[in-house]
């Protein structure tokens, strides 16, 4: 088979408009934030991989094992011939532990990285010579459609990671649905989903001793200066992030160590001294709550995996 990533580009093209847009909205309103999404330019990117492998991060290695553990149930949930479609595919590193029980025909990742998405669809492409390898350059969190070549198979969507723990729950539903407005008849998705759990150990996930958490917190300022040219010094914030118990989420902000201005063109932003910019949400469910959301957005949870410390969970839910 021809190991050519077969590429579609699905990024709006005034994506540089559209983040200059949603960086002066963001940063206009009280209180500031910004979208995760745009934590993901290629440094963005790697240094999440570093997270990945942080001791305090017990996602990314308990989801591991949960799918490896599991890979033969849910090949069989899935059946064989179907299209794989990562959303979020980064490193597409978890991808891997499905794909020999799975066997799809076809694998479509799906990520916001241009450079880091090519790069993994290309070395899954040479390890996996069996493989039909798409790559889609898109904003999932926009509206997703499937590309031609690949809309009309019997699909599972994979979202690893618990990255659906970046939408606020009203918003997560919307997405799931959407998903399952744009998945033929009969698919389903596997979607990896964090647990509600002890405040000490969500915290240190999220403020790991290493500092690199923070450097991915503060790298969004390098790319406000790098691509948009705005005035900022990084050093002038601190990271910060905690578990709002009441809403069940991770918060993460930068906080302004000064009074300060941050400028982009004609635009003027001021900051005082501890006002903070909220870079992230990472919502926390329990097994129940998430099943019942899933139900919501038009979803049949059939089954669901977890570890013996219950950290973590994965869940296949099934489309009508």
């Amino acid at each position: 088979m021809n190991q050519a990533v077969r590429f579609h580009d699905q990024h709006v093209a005034d994506s540089h408009t559209s983040f200059r847009d949603a960086v002066v909205a963001g940063l206009s309103a009280r209180p500031k934030s910004l979208s995760p999404k745009f934590f993901y330019d290629r440094p963005g990117s790697l240094l999440f991989e570093r997270i990945c492998q942080q001791p305090e991060y017990y996602l990314t290695c308990t989801e591991e094992h949960i799918l490896a553990d599991a890979s033969d149930e849910i090949a069989a949930l899935v059946g064989p011939d179907s299209l794989l479609v990562e959303l979020g595919s980064g490193a597409s590193r978890k991808v891997r532990l499905l794909l020999e029980a799975m066997r799809p025909s076809r694998y479509l990742g799906v990520d916001i990285s241009r450079e880091f998405l090519l790069e993994s669809t290309r070395r899954l492409a040479a390890d996996y010579p069996w493989l039909e390898v798409h790559a889609a350059w898109a904003d999932f969190s926009r509206r997703l459609a499937l590309p031609e070549g690949v809309a009309g198979q019997r699909s599972v969507a994979f979202f690893p990671g618990s990255s659906i723990g970046n939408f606020e729950p009203s918003a997560a539903q919307a997405f799931l649905a959407h998903l399952r407005q744009i998945l033929p008849p009969d698919s389903g998705v596997l979607i990896g989903v964090d647990l509600i759990k002890d405040r000490a150990v969500l915290e240190a996930a999220y403020n790991d001793a290493a500092g690199i958490t923070a450097a991915f917190n503060l790298n969004l300022l390098q790319r406000l200066r790098h691509e948009l040219g705005v005035e900022v010094e990084p050093a002038n914030f601190d990271h910060l992030a905690f578990y709002n118990e009441a809403e069940s989420r991770i918060e993460m902000h930068l906080v302004s160590r000064c009074r300060q201005t941050l400028r982009l063109k004609e635009w003027r932003f001021p900051l005082e001294e501890g006002e903070r910019l909220h870079t992230e949400n990472s919502c926390k469910y329990s097994i129940e709550g998430f099943q019942a959301l899933a139900r919501r957005a038009g979803y049949m949870p059939t089954a669901v995996w977890t570890d013996p410390r219950q950290l973590f969970s994965v869940h296949y839910l099934s489309t009508p």
